[in-house]
């Protein structure tokens, strides 16, 4: 889940590093851009998405979070997805002042290239994000 619910408690059950999601989107995003804004799939996922990035002290760096509307289910239709999650992204970049945005659904994973085309921002893709950091740390020790 994008909120990376249960992550302080793996952190504190073992030893190795843990990475969330949410966490390593909204980092890697804020080496792309000054204000990072996030495409969530419904409403009520983005009150829990704000007080994630207020936990994290990246209020000042957030420039919103909008829904496309869709459910999980409803995310087969590429076509209908790939549209809100343009126009949601447009909005983000236009009215909200993102100049990166992240994807706050794995399940948004395949608009990630089309977004970045589209609408001329980068886009983080949460899973990818979180891969790239385990290896980093991996790689750095």
């Amino acid at each position: 889940m994008y909120s990376d619910p249960g992550l302080r408690e793996a952190r504190e059950a073992g030893t190795r590093p843990v990475f969330g999601i949410a966490e390593s989107a909204m980092l890697m995003a804020m080496t792309k851009g000054s204000r990072f804004g996030v495409i969530s799939i419904l409403e009520q996922s983005i009150p829990r998405h704000a007080r994630y990035v207020s936990e994290l002290g990246l209020e000042a760096r957030s420039a919103g979070d909008r829904a496309i509307g869709l459910g999980i289910s409803e995310l087969a239709d590429g076509e209908r997805t790939f549209d809100r999650v343009r126009e949601v992204a447009q909005r983000l970049r236009d009215d909200d002042g993102a100049d990166v945005l992240i994807l706050g659904c794995a399940g948004l994973a395949g608009t990630r290239l089309g977004l970045e085309a589209a609408v001329g921002l980068p886009v983080v893709e949460p899973t990818q994000a979180a891969t790239a950091l385990a290896v980093a740390a991996t790689l750095i020790g």
